[in-house]
């Protein structure tokens, strides 16, 4: 494992579920994972929790010419949300048609994301609960940006975001969207998130599909999926 980083997402999960029990809890908790890379983190948060895991479908849009570079982001909704970084599309030069494009194509992965994941499992109720969005580390932040404002809509008591590991600059963006930040490590420099894992694997659909049937079978009451 490299220094002051994490085996894995599992075990980066178990220490920011530690962090987080010591919060103050008041009424219901739901756990929000954004897949793939933030399932296994959110599933360690959730069982340690006794809280509901579901999934927070957002896309992010990255530059023609460097795909991991973001410029905007779309969030499942009705109707869904798009947030430019309005700094990034200025110095790229990416237009509002490249943009739309990119919805439209973010869309449909949303839509087999959602039939796939979570079959007939109805989404969570959001309303008056402590909403803990959950990653496996943050980069610029566009994605999450998005994700926080669309949940906002949701009328959730409570917001928190929870990650292992993201620049401090980027997590001070962030501030404002949000009720609470629960960070382990703020590195500096940062230069890429899997540079603090000693695995750092994509995570497959199996694998997002295994965590959400282990974590809904540990809820009572809840229905599986086929």
């Amino acid at each position: 494992m490299r220094d002051g980083g994490f085996t894995d997402r599992a075990q980066a999960g178990r220490e920011l579920a530690r962090r987080l029990e010591s919060m103050p809890r008041r009424g219901r908790i739901v756990v929000l994972a954004l897949p793939r890379g933030g399932v296994p983190v959110g599933a360690e948060v959730a069982r340690a929790l006794g809280a509901p895991l579901d999934l927070l479908l957002v896309r992010k849009i990255g530059a023609p010419w460097q795909p991991e570079l973001a410029v905007a982001a779309v969030v499942d909704g009705t109707p869904p949300q798009t947030v430019r970084d309005e700094e990034t599309c200025a110095l790229t030069g990416v237009d509002p048609a490249y943009i739309e494009a990119s919805v439209e194509r973010e869309l449909g992965e949303i839509a087999r994301r959602r039939c796939l994941y979570l079959r007939d499992r109805a989404p969570a109720n959001l309303d008056g609960a402590t909403v803990i969005v959950v990653d496996d580390g943050i980069a610029t932040g566009t994605t999450v940006r998005a994700a926080l404002k669309a949940l906002r809509l949701r009328r959730p008591r409570r917001l928190v975001l929870a990650v292992p590991v993201a620049p401090a600059d980027t997590l001070a963006d962030l501030r404002g969207e949000v009720d609470e930040i629960v960070c382990l490590e703020q590195p500096q420099p940062f230069f890429a998130i899997g540079n603090h894992y000693a695995d750092f694997h994509q995570v497959g659909d199996d694998e997002v599909i295994a965590a959400l049937d282990a974590a809904a079978s540990a809820q009572p009451g809840t229905p599986r999926g086929p």
